[in-house]
């Protein structure tokens, strides 16, 4: 492989790697199809990479259903051949769309059932200490729902390709104590 080639499969397999989106291998894949003129046999992409063909077409496969790859015809060609895509606006919104909404939509779950776990707990006898915990507890729990409730609009209004206003996105937690404040 030459080197500046080189240099960019191994630079985007190390940030795919991280991303808790994407293995190292797939980002390597992506990165060496993305610098192709042509689409590659699956054959080729091994060899470049140093893999099994059975590893590369487990990973590929993953690459296409992210639609960050996609299968191409080639005339006279009994082989599959690949390509990368080149339009990141569509990447960036299935990702968005699919993972990071995913987990967006989990913590809110999780705020409501928390919620609804706090307004069902008995409130009759609490002594002052356990308000005050309660009061603090609902107060973080609406900050956290406040604040993902801002970002799963933001994702959503991303994936639409409409305008995220930024705004939104700051300063929406108020400040809330890092413990309930105890009467002395």
């Amino acid at each position: 492989m030459e080197r500046t080639t080189a240099i960019f499969v191994d630079g985007i397999g190390a940030a795919a790697g991280t991303s808790g989106v994407f293995s190292q291998l797939q980002g390597r894949i992506f990165a060496l199809l993305y610098l192709q003129s042509t689409a590659l046999p699956l054959e080729d992409i091994a060899a470049e990479l140093q893999q099994s063909k059975s590893n590369i077409s487990v990973n590929i496969r993953g690459l296409i259903e992210w639609h960050l790859v996609r299968r191409m015809p080639i005339a006279g060609s009994r082989k599959d051949h690949y390509e990368a895509a080149t339009n990141f606006w569509r990447v960036m919104q299935e990702v968005m769309e699919r993972r990071f909404r995913w987990t967006v939509r989990q913590v809110l779950a999780t705020v409501g059932e928390t919620e609804r776990a706090a307004a069902a707990a008995p409130s009759r006898g609490q002594d002052a200490g356990r308000r005050e915990t309660a009061t603090f507890i609902a107060t973080r729990l609406a900050a956290l729902r406040f604040f993902f409730n801002a970002v799963d609009g933001a994702i959503g209004a991303f994936t639409q390709g409409k305008p995220v206003d930024v705004e939104t996105l700051q300063n929406v937690i108020p400040f809330a104590p890092a413990q309930p404040q105890r009467r002395r």
